[in-house]
């Protein structure tokens, strides 16, 4: 491997802690990543970056250490793919890992918190399964994208950090081929998966069990780490309550994840790997994201259920960690704090200060039947109605608003307030129409860098979703 880059890094605020290699051996390999014919910078996540200590490389340095992977200063000195299993819409696949991506450093944000740089597209592993380990420039478009819109939405998202493109013609049997090749790097609050726990119960490794909990507790789960009681139980509750709450995110968001099976969800709670993610274009409980979904398994009202699924298959992995722990006690709490975190979601989506459950949930009912009755676009209710300043008459969908099927939301509307957060003037509410991403905006912007190599209207997207953020996270964002 090559020597560690010392240069253009400024350490005031970069700060290494490399903790995997901490672990005993069984968890990860060693891998060497790919070497690209070409590395043209596509996106650089500056804001993040500025975060974690590394926003003064030069894109020089940069593309060093995120398209060639030279090691970051003090940090692990190769790269780590993980090993994982996982159910795959629900069958048991035991030949799963890390088969195009590794973990590539680990660093702490400014809130002190250990995040992974994690790849996507960056060469086989022994977990590649056959396949080339590479990512497609339109897949990693994509994820730029989602990772944006998710985080504007207030989603517990990892972030994307850096796309290259590498020069290579991919063949793939779900797009036009050859297509362009990319490779992505993710910041991400951890790698561990459910499937990982799932591994090493498959394998009968109690043990190593045992001391991964530990160090999860240590790593990402602050909240249970000092608490009392059962280890597997405080580990479960604190997974399970990071859970419910990144599910929500999503409901209120009119997100579609597509494919989440155990292997694709982080015991951190962090929503992450983007494939053939959707946002609604307008309600519709069974809209699916994956082309492949043909049961709608995974549809956009079933995420509750299937994160519920999830969460009894990592409680059936850990529990021989300690056969008394009442696990199945804990997993009947799903329910009651998805929807708790829910409604909390969605009014602050709206824009509006919660009242008590009964009304908002009413609230939350009645404006879910009006869109799907209308099919009014899914973004363009909670951008009119937002901190209840009611632009009904100036929207696109006045007349909608004006009918009688709007009567309902019109009335429960009345008695809310502006949560503090809300602030009705920002720029971003001059608008006329709010920002969306669903597949026709991705398809426009992916056919304009296809066809004429034009990265314009992918650049102003991202400024388009910047403006929401800043809008919906207040001066957080503006900090941030």
């Amino acid at each position: 491997m090559p020597r560690p880059s010392l240069r253009r890094i400024r350490v005031t605020n970069y700060h290494p802690h490399p903790v995997l290699t901490t672990l005993p051996d069984g968890y990860y390999d060693v891998v060497e990543p790919a070497r690209f014919p070409r590395h043209t910078l596509r996106y650089r996540n500056d804001r993040w970056a500025a975060r974690v200590g590394l926003a003064h490389l030069d894109d020089d340095a940069w593309i060093d250490h995120f398209a060639r992977f030279t090691p970051l200063r003090d940090n692990l000195p190769s790269p780590l793919a993980m090993r994982y299993h996982g159910h795959q819409f629900r069958s048991y696949n035991p030949h799963l890992g890390d088969g195009r991506g590794f973990t590539f450093a680990q660093l702490e944000d400014d809130r002190g918190r250990i995040l992974d740089l994690g790849t996507k597209g960056s060469g086989t592993t022994p977990y590649s399964r056959g396949g080339d380990g590479r990512l497609t420039l339109k897949g990693g478009v994509r994820e730029v994208l989602a990772t944006a819109m998710l985080e504007a939405l207030g989603v517990d998202t990892s972030k994307t950090f850096s796309l290259v493109e590498t020069g290579e013609a991919l063949q793939r049997n779900d797009e036009p081929s050859p297509t362009r090749s990319s490779v992505l790097v993710r910041l991400s609050h951890g790698h561990i998966r459910y499937g990982t726990f799932q591994r090493l119960a498959a394998h009968g490794d109690r043990a190593r069990a045992e001391t991964l909990i530990e160090r999860c507790l240590e790593w990402y789960l602050p909240e249970a780490a000092d608490a009392e009681g059962d280890l597997v139980e405080r580990f479960l509750d604190a997974v399970i309550g990071r859970a419910a709450n990144t599910c929500a995110q999503w409901m209120a968001a009119g997100f579609v994840h597509g494919v989440l099976n155990t292997d694709n969800m982080n015991v951190s709670g962090e929503s992450f790997d983007y494939g053939p993610y959707r946002f609604l274009p307008h309600y519709d409980p069974m809209f699916t994201a994956a082309y492949f979904d043909h049961s709608g398994l995974y549809a956009f009202a079933r995420q509750p259920e299937t994160v519920r699924w999830n969460l009894e298959r990592l409680a059936e992995s850990i529990r021989p960690v300690s056969p008394s722990a009442r696990t199945a006690r804990l997993l009947d709490t799903f329910e009651d704090r998805f929807g708790a975190a829910f409604l909390l979601r969605f009014l602050w989506r709206l824009g509006l200060a919660p009242r008590d459950a009964a009304r908002d949930g009413a609230l939350a009912d009645a404006i879910f039947a009006f869109l799907g009755r209308t099919k009014l676009p899914f973004d363009s209710l909670f951008f009119d109605a937002y901190g209840n300043r009611g632009a009904f008459a100036g929207s696109p969908h006045a007349e909608v608003y004006a009918s009688h099927a709007f009567a309902d939301v019109r009335a429960l509307l009345a008695d809310y307030v502006p949560a503090p957060h809300a602030d009705v003037e920002d720029p971003y509410f001059d608008r006329a129409t709010p920002v969306t991403l669903t597949i026709d905006v991705i398809e426009a912007i992916w056919d304009s860098i296809d066809t004429h190599d034009d990265w314009g209207p992918f650049e102003d997207q991202l400024v388009a979703i910047d403006s929401l953020r800043r809008a919906m996270l207040g001066p957080a964002a503006a900090r941030a």
